[in-house]
């Protein structure tokens, strides 16, 4: 698998660096956030990084780079608030929701081992534009799911698709590295 166990981690350490910096400024107020809110926010920074991809000019000097780190940090809160549900008040120090973070990314990252044995790192070959489409189908998927309230027939649930979002954002700032 190449190095991509540790080009993973690299990533994630930028993530999760921004993550505990913006939890030491902002305390976990996140939390009060409903499924559909973080979805939301996930669709708006992949709506951007394709906006991005498409219009040769832009008005903010802004890469897309940080609107990845966005969807994988905001994947990992949607993936605590499905473990833990909505608050009305932040409830969670530094320590505690790093500790969650870190369980998500681990579970997570199996994730992403497992598939990328099955299927050969075919990302690798990929364009940083098809995963930001993978990225927009998955939440097209995760609406779906919330507007049934839940409730799938044959598919998987939200949770695998915010970790396959975490995984492709992963892969995107692997082909396109953070600091570049």
């Amino acid at each position: 698998m190449k190095n991509t166990s540790q080009e993973f981690d690299n990533v994630i350490e930028v993530c999760r660096t921004l993550f505990i910096n913006k939890m030491k400024d902002y305390g976990s107020a996140w939390r009060i956030l409903r499924l559909p809110s973080l979805t939301d926010q996930i669709f708006i920074k992949a709506q951007r990084i394709r906006s991005l991809q498409e219009n040769e000019v832009r008005k903010v000097d802004e890469d897309e780079k940080g609107e990845f780190i966005g969807i994988i940090n905001y994947s990992i809160m949607a993936l605590i608030q499905l473990e833990l549900g909505v608050v009305e008040q932040p409830d969670l120090d530094v320590e505690k929701a790093t500790e969650l973070y870190d369980a998500k990314v681990k579970l997570t990252k199996d994730l992403m081992e497992a598939k990328n044995h099955d299927y050969g790192e075919a990302w690798r070959d990929m364009r940083v534009s098809s995963l930001t489409d993978l990225i927009l189908q998955k939440l097209l998927r995760v609406k779906q799911i919330e507007d049934n309230k839940g409730k799938t027939i044959v598919s998987e649930g939200i949770d695998a698709n915010y970790q396959d979002m975490i995984n492709y954002s992963v892969f995107a700032l692997i082909l396109n590295p953070i600091n570049k």
